[in-house]
């Protein structure tokens, strides 16, 4: 009763907020009928409109924004499919509530100040670097911001800093593990005792095989560029669902064909209210993610609504090494290399417990009949393309002329050749 107290008023806040500074928010509120002093209660969040992701991208890069850019003394952003990013700009109110919201995440992880912290997510537009580094300040660990990458550095540092907590992708968390093991260095034997990892979608399976593999306790943080990045939601050490910063995010699951808002305990779309954002508040944000949400006292003792872990995704983005990706970005790319024809399909594999994306894209006549070592030297073209301007390893194949299936109607471009549990 008092967490939803609050809730509503900061909604009002909220929706009063935007009204008066976000042209975009006034002009959906007024063909709804809606004006602030509408809402009465958290029902009403019924009565407003989504907030979807081409919003973002049709107001790129500060339509949305609620305050003057005198005021923001941050911005980080996101891939968009059509290149330009999904921008989020902070006040100095929003990074410090951002970091408490990392610093509860990382706290019901176990993580505590006299933590040597090993922070290996990408440090940049990105918000888990940084997101990830306000929240070990604030608990006071020390701090080791290696970033993304040089995954044999990461193993020395690792040994000779005495890590006793990581903070990467469950993706690149086991890359580093499989390194390890062909340097013939034992991770299980070393200080480190825990990782928070997040920012793609990863199975209990995974979790259990990077616990198994470090020897350490693998929790989870989960967040949106949108929203504010990672800290939205988070793990405990009971491990039963994510935990919800429910004072910074009113979350409602929707039915995604109907729109119609589902009670507790039931599958549909996270859809997501900012509640005390300036910057760039987000009213029903419209997430994609599949999951549900449950109202009950966790083991941990915290009292915060639960998501169930993902369940999947209600569009056709994929996501590989913790970047969104979609067949349009793909095809941008491949548009520029002229060893090529604009004729492709990305396949999707299982490689282990991660994901793998090959691109096959048909080669010029001259480029394919010239033999394998140029098809060879051309497929490293395309992926260090790929690599340089979105962060993520394929494979590549040069295939022949009319290889890929020519349709009259929509191209089959992505072909998901993972177990059906899997997709």
């Amino acid at each position: 009763a008092e967490i939803q107290k609050f809730q509503l008023r900061k909604l009002k806040e909220t929706v009063a907020w935007v009204y008066e500074r976000v042209p975009f928010y006034r002009q959906k509120l007024d063909e709804k009928g809606v004006k602030p002093n509408s809402i009465k209660s958290l029902e009403d969040i019924a009565r407003l409109s989504f907030t979807v992701k081409n919003d973002l991208r049709d107001n790129y890069p500060f339509g949305l924004c609620a305050v003057p850019l005198t005021e923001v003394v941050r911005v980080h952003a996101s891939s968009g499919t059509t290149g330009k990013p999904i921008t989020g700009p902070y006040t100095a109110d929003d990074l410090n509530d951002w970091t408490d919201c990392m610093a509860r995440n990382l706290w019901a992880a176990g993580v505590r100040p006299d933590d040597i912290a090993q922070n290996a997510y990408g440090h940049g537009l990105f918000t888990g670097g940084l997101g990830f580094h306000q929240g070990l300040s604030r608990i006071g660990c020390t701090l080791v911001p290696t970033s993304s990458g040089l995954t044999e550095r990461q193993i020395t540092l690792m040994k000779d800093f005495g890590a006793t907590a990581l903070f990467c992708t469950p993706s690149y968390a086991l890359t580093i593990a499989e390194r390890a093991e062909e340097l013939k260095v034992d991770i299980r034997t070393l200080p480190l005792r825990v990782g928070v990892f997040g920012a793609e979608p990863w199975s209990t399976a995974m979790r259990l095989e990077i616990e198994e593999r470090m020897g350490i306790k693998a929790h989870e943080a989960y967040g949106l560029t949108e929203l504010c990045g990672p800290g939205v939601g988070f793990d405990c050490v009971a491990q039963d669902g994510l935990h919800i910063n429910e004072d910074h995010f009113l979350a409602e699951i929707i039915d995604p064909q109907t729109y119609e808002v589902l009670p507790l305990g039931e599958k549909g779309e996270l859809v997501f209210t900012s509640l005390q954002r300036r910057a760039m508040p987000m009213l029903r944000y419209r997430t994609k993610d599949i999951t549900r949400l449950r109202r009950e006292k966790c083991a941990c003792g915290r009292t915060f609504i639960k998501m169930d872990k993902i369940f999947g995704r209600s569009d056709d983005m994929l996501i590989i090494s913790g970047v969104n990706v979609f067949p349009s970005q793909i095809e941008s790319l491949l548009l520029e290399i002229p060893e090529v024809e604009p004729q492709y399909r990305l396949v999707v594999r299982k490689k282990g417990y991660l994901d793998q994306l090959t691109v096959q894209v048909e080669g010029k006549k001259e480029i394919y009949e010239a033999g394998p070592e140029k098809r060879l030297e051309v497929a490293a073209k395309v992926s260090g393309h790929i690599k340089g301007n979105m962060g993520i390893g394929v494979d590549v194949e040069i295939v022949e002329a009319k290889f890929i299936n020519r349709s009259e109607g929509k191209a089959l471009r992505v072909v998901d050749e993972r177990p059906k549990q899997f997709r």
